[in-house]
C-alpha cells in the first residue's frame, strides 16, 4: 500500500532550529491557489506595464500581497521560533517575524508548488 503525507517539513537554513511545516501540493489545493491569485496577478500585470512611479508602487504592493497569500496558503506551522516571548504562528511570522524567515518560507512554498520566481510573477 502506498503512503503519502499531506505535509512536508523544511528546516530553515538561516535560523537553526526553525522548521516550516508546508502543505504539499494537490490538485484541489492548486485550483484553490490559482483562484486566489488570479485577480491579484491580473492587476499586478497591469501596473507592471505602466511607467509612472505610482504604477511601480502599486505593483510592489500587489507583489507583496501575492507573497503573503502564498505563505498563508502554504505554511501550516512555524516550529522553533518565538517572537516577543511567544511561539510564532503563521500570522506572527508575516506581521512581526524576521523578513529573511518569511522569504525562506515563501521560497520553500514556491518550490513545493513547482514554481520558479518568474512563474510566480505571472
Amino acid at each position: 500500500m502506498a503512503e503519502w503525507e499531506r505535509r512536508t517539513v523544511v528546516a530553515s537554513t538561516t535560523q537553526p532550529g526553525v522548521e516550516f511545516v508546508i502543505a504539499r501540493m494537490t490538485f484541489g489545493r492548486r485550483l484553490e491557489l490559482m483562484r486566489r491569485v488570479r485577480d491579484l496577478a491580473a492587476r499586478l500585470e497591469y501596473f507592471e506595464a505602466g511607467q509612472e512611479e505610482r504604477n511601480r508602487m502599486e505593483s510592489g504592493i500587489l507583489a507583496a500581497e501575492i507573497d503573503t497569500l502564498y505563505v498563508k496558503w502554504g505554511l501550516e506551522q512555524v516550529r522553533g521560533l518565538e517572537i516577543d516571548g511567544q511561539a510564532a504562528d503563521v500570522d506572527a511570522l508575516i506581521e512581526r517575524g524576521p523578513e529573511d524567515l518569511f522569504i525562506e518560507a515563501l521560497t520553500a512554498i514556491r518550490a513545493e508548488c513547482g514554481l520558479t520566481d518568474a512563474e510566480t510573477k505571472n
